[in-house]
């Protein structure tokens, strides 16, 4: 993968494929999951921040489903016979934002086949909390995701300085084998980052929905802090409740 799916500007030229499936539209009298029902937590922060490190501990200790926008368009784009997959890889490689149509409805798919097989599934421990990390990433994002899948509960926001992201990041490019774990793209992040995710922190922010904590430091005291918030919340049982 070249780019950072969700990290890329937008072209006005993007277009949806029209065999594009379409659950989800901005004209639903309600969204498809119930608040009351479903717990969604956003989990932002710049690249190398630690989203999908917490995110799993996250999973761990409070029996979170999590879901990864990212992985979700690179597993779509590898996907036999998807319908949209080249559109996915096009986007990547050209640095556009895939839409927010396909990403939305990839989240929302994802989230019911989650539901459902608890539903099948004894054996499965069931859950109606979602951690979606690295998502959204605009404001557009957000207003549509809300409107036609579920309101938010939260978004913790993982606050970390470029420089400690960009040696955590070198130090994974080291080894992930991803494209765009390389200094240029990684500058190219974090620029994209701050000019169109940090107006989604702040609005969330303004409606005292946001979770700020510092990811500096060793994994085990950000996980500590992000405990200590979350619970603090009353959003989430004290954890082993």
């Amino acid at each position: 993968m070249s780019k950072a799916a969700s990290d890329m500007p937008q072209s006005a030229e993007t277009k949806i494929p029209a065999e594009l499936p379409a659950p989800l539209t901005s004209t639903n009298t309600s969204p498809r999951f119930s608040a009351n029902e479903v717990t969604v937590i956003f989990v932002l922060g710049g690249p190398g921040s630690g989203k999908g490190t917490q995110s799993a501990k996250l999973v761990k200790d409070y029996g979170f489903s999590h879901l990864s926008a990212g992985d979700l368009l690179r597993a779509e784009q590898d996907r036999k016979g998807s319908q949209y997959g080249d559109l996915i890889r096009n986007n990547i490689r050209e640095g556009i934002i895939v839409p927010m149509e396909i990403t939305v409805t990839l989240l929302s798919n994802a989230m019911a086949a989650i539901l459902e097989k608890q539903k099948d599934d004894e054996k499965v421990q069931s859950t109606s909390r979602f951690l979606i990390d690295g998502f959204p990433r605009k404001m557009d994002q957000a207003v549509y995701f809300e409107e036609t899948v579920c309101l938010s509960a939260a978004t913790l926001f993982l606050s970390c300085p470029e420089d400690v992201m960009l040696n955590r990041l070198l130090k994974r490019g080291e080894t992930s084998g991803r494209d765009d774990d390389n200094i240029e793209s990684i500058k190219k992040r974090f620029r994209v980052f701050e000019e169109t995710s940090m107006p989604v922190v702040n609005h969330y922010e303004k409606m005292g929905k946001v979770m700020s904590v510092s990811a500096v430091g060793t994994e085990a005291e950000v996980t500590a802090r992000i405990q200590k918030e979350i619970e603090s919340r009353g959003i989430l049982p004290i954890k082993g409740n």
